[in-house]
């Protein structure tokens, strides 16, 4: 069975070759958010929890449409495959259009922070920071989501180079910024709008530099002008794919958001313990968030050729470094909670608070690093509905009750809280790779190259019935 499951040295080889810069950029992403964190909580207790709240109200909002914009994985991906340039073409072509679609309506509710947080009950000295913090983010959610696109398009094309480099020369032009206008190095110290402020910037470097350095592999897809893509029943096909992926994210996003939530309640210390222990959890998954998007990437390849067994190779070899690098974080989590919160904070009640909740991330990393890996294969084969039901169950009716009934009602204040997320990951886990299983076993990789197209191929050959 060890012999069926593990995948070989030939299978890992390519999957390790895609997700290593995979891995890289979605670090770095996690990167500008951990620095302006550090950064901000060395001025006070208050400054962290107040730029966790807009973290959390930020993403709250923005997780949809980056998980929308996720379409383009299976989409490019399998076009990809078939050697479909047009197919390529539109695909790239649609997600630019979605992105700014999805932007209007993100600003309008950032704009309305305020209020919204007012009205969950957040802590009053929270909320004045916490709502300028989102204000000056609103510059950058255009280029945050157009350089989504053209990630997941180059990542699909197996092109990676480019995004690596511009990820990293956005991380020091945001710690930079973040030196400069937070502490006032030559500028007027703006404290948490200041971090806010270089993140917008650095976003706008980061879209700018990636069309740059890339630009000889998008034009041939962005200069041609395919006069389909702005017709409305293409892009309802291709959002029937994309908008489970997006409710997938606001669900588990959602799921946490509430957790931090009703951490507010309980104080601010309390929230700024959490921020920084969700921080360090958040950052370690990039990780398998990266092999999951190589293993959609591969998995779609395979689909677009035709080849189940370079499908089910490809998953077996993305579950396996999920797992594997998700244990060696456990064991660091479990083993060194009270180091790892000092290097957040030098309050010693917040320190106290993380390193009681960090061993929690510890218990949790691999049930973490599993779903999303799973979840990444089921994208790949072009299954995006099963996820996001699963995330009903595990989340919100298991793993949300468990913290309110733990942390609130019985009172084991934040620990209790975070008991409930341990539930609901292992529950989306199991269930999950349950379905990953079932799906490479019977080759369910029934999506077209293009959903939007009508003419698309035929999915690969299946052995089996068909849902």
């Amino acid at each position: 069975m060890a012999g069926r499951l593990l995948p070989r040295r030939g299978e890992l080889r390519p999957m390790l070759r895609l997700a290593v810069p995979v891995v890289v950029v979605q670090v770095g992403l996690m990167l500008m958010g951990v620095v302006d964190t550090v950064m901000v909580g060395h001025l006070s207790a208050v400054a962290l929890a107040a730029v966790a709240l807009g973290h959390l109200y930020f993403f709250g909002i923005g997780v949809f449409a980056m998980g929308t914009l996720m379409v383009i994985d299976p989409v490019v991906a399998q076009a990809a495959g078939a050697r479909d340039s047009a197919g390529v073409t539109r695909g790239i072509q649609r997600g630019v259009v979605l992105a700014v679609l999805l932007t209007a309506p993100s600003v309008v509710v950032l704009l309305m922070a305020g209020p919204v947080l007012a009205l969950a009950r957040q802590p009053p000295e929270l909320v004045p920071l916490a709502t300028g913090y989102i204000v000056r983010l609103v510059p950058g959610v255009l280029p945050f989501f157009l350089f989504i696109v053209f990630r997941q398009s180059l990542q699909a094309l197996r092109r990676t180079r480019a995004i690596v480099v511009a990820i990293v020369v956005a991380n020091v032009v945001n710690a930079a910024l973040n030196w400069v206008l937070i502490f006032g190095h030559g500028a007027p110290a703006l404290g948490v709008l200041g971090s806010a402020w270089a993140t917008s910037i650095s976003r706008w470097v980061l879209l700018g530099l990636l069309l740059v350095l890339a630009w000889g592999h998008l034009s041939p897809h962005l200069r041609r002008r395919v006069p389909e893509v702005r017709e409305l029943a293409p892009l309802r096909r291709m959002l029937r794919l994309g908008l489970p992926i997006g409710i997938q994210y606001v669900l588990e996003f959602g799921a946490f958001a509430l957790v931090a939530l009703m951490m507010g309640w309980l104080g601010t210390r309390e929230m700024a313990g959490h921020q920084i222990a969700i921080n360090l959890a958040s950052l370690t998954f990039m990780v398998p968030l990266g092999v999951g998007d190589a293993a959609s990437v591969l998995v779609g390849h395979a689909v677009g050729r035709g080849d189940s067994a370079a499908a089910r190779a490809s998953a077996r070899a993305a579950l396996a470094c999920g797992a594997a690098f998700m244990s060696c974080t456990g064991l660091l989590f479990l083993s060194l909670p009270g180091a790892l919160a000092r290097a957040y904070s030098t309050d010693a009640g917040v320190v106290a608070l993380a390193a009681a909740l960090v061993p929690l991330a510890g218990v949790f990393q691999v049930f973490d690093g599993l779903q999303v890996v799973a979840g990444g294969i089921l994208r790949g084969l072009g299954e995006t509905r099963v996820a996001m039901a699963v995330n009903v169950l595990g989340y919100w009716l298991l793993g949300l009750p468990v913290s309110y009934l733990l942390g609130i009602r019985a009172g084991w204040g934040p620990v209790g809280l975070w008991w409930g997320l341990v539930v609901g990951l292992a529950v989306v886990a199991t269930v999950l790779l349950t379905r990953v299983r079932a799906a490479l076993r019977r080759r369910q990789t029934r999506v077209a190259i293009d959903p939007a197209e009508p003419d698309a191929r035929s999915p690969m050959p299946s052995t089996s019935a068909r849902e």
